[in-house]
């Protein structure tokens, strides 16, 4: 009997192009949802054209609509810019030099929002169980929200009063200060998470993300206590890369909602969000006398000038001026 021959596959969508290529080159998952993302509408920006048929000015076009129509901000801007690049150079192999010429949109120079102290304890305040330890945690280690949520249980250090933040931006470890205000909280909430742990063991589950060369390298330590999460999530999940069932952290959006509505239940004006009691950290560190470059270690800047706006929110409302009205 005649057996047909099989047809070849097709070639991979450009999406699922891009796709593959970031996780070949280890790329954060959110790099991966945002680059394809820019990817997808700058083909539906010139009606589905494929990017191969378009060169400087249908990206100089796209990037001109984000910063004149859209009104989108500088890091936005870029940040397209960067996926493009990212499209051309290493999914379709396009060597367009004059890309890295075109000019990036000059970032924005804001003062941060800081917290008062006293509007920082009215905000915690108003805070309690895991939204407040972690928001607590926050303003007490200067952590970014995701630094806070991804910190496993081997990186908390009780007995030194530290926490050692893995991976953080740039990819660069650091340590910070455990307070000793949240040691028994702290303490408390990672013995619910080996609790709920020992049942996923017993459930036959178990495994939590690890990084990619880790998980190559030392499989088994996917179900380690020390690689949990301090917050896991209360309900399982499934890895959208490789389908894996497992227990991820709290959803970073609840503790977003839970902060935004304290302030407002605290009366507090300010836009908050958790990076605001970041900004705070630092700045009431500076006010309380420490030197800049341990506070600059803390929060795991490159360069001291990035610390330095700290000092900017020290000079303005008269805290570095007498003012004139009152001499």
């Amino acid at each position: 009997m005649k057996t047909s021959q099989p047809t070849p596959n097709s070639s991979p969508k450009l999406l699922d192009q891009v796709r593959a290529r970031i996780r070949m080159m280890h790329y954060s998952i959110r790099t991966e949802e945002a680059y394809t993302d820019w990817a997808r509408r700058f083909i539906l920006f010139h009606h589905k054209r494929h990017p191969k048929e378009m060169g400087r000015a249908e990206i100089e076009a796209f990037l001109s609509y984000l910063a004149v129509e859209r009104k989108v901000s500088s890091s936005t801007q870029n940040q397209a810019k960067a996926a493009l690049l990212f499209l051309y150079k290493q999914v379709l192999d396009v060597d367009l030099p004059w890309l890295d010429n075109i000019t990036s949109a000059k970032p924005s120079q804001h003062l941060p929002t800081v917290l008062t102290p006293s509007e920082a304890r009215a905000l915690l305040h108003e805070l309690s169980g895991t939204m407040w330890l972690v928001a607590s945690m926050l303003y007490g280690t200067g952590m970014r929200l995701l630094e806070g949520l991804r910190l496993r249980v081997k990186d908390v250090e009780f007995e030194r009063r530290e926490i050692v933040i893995r991976d953080g931006k740039g990819g660069k470890d650091r340590v910070t200060v455990l307070p000793e205000n949240i040691l028994l909280p702290l303490k408390k909430q990672i013995e619910k998470a080996k609790l709920l742990h020992d049942a996923d063991l017993g459930a036959g589950l178990g495994e939590v993300y690890l990084p990619d060369a880790l998980a190559l390298k030392y499989p088994s330590s996917a179900r380690a206590w020390g690689w949990q999460y301090v917050f896991p999530s209360p309900a399982l999940s499934r890895d959208p890369r490789t389908g894996a069932q497992r227990r991820h952290h709290i959803y970073e959006a609840s503790v977003q909602r839970a902060i935004r509505t304290a302030a407002s239940r605290a009366g507090i004006v300010k836009a908050v969000t958790p990076h605001v009691l970041r900004h705070s950290f630092a700045t009431h560190l500076l006010q309380a006398g420490y030197d800049i470059r341990t506070v600059q270690e803390l929060l795991g800047h490159k360069d001291v000038s990035t610390t330095m706006i700290y000092t900017h929110v020290l000079n303005k409302g008269g805290r570095g001026i007498v003012s004139p009205l009152d001499m």
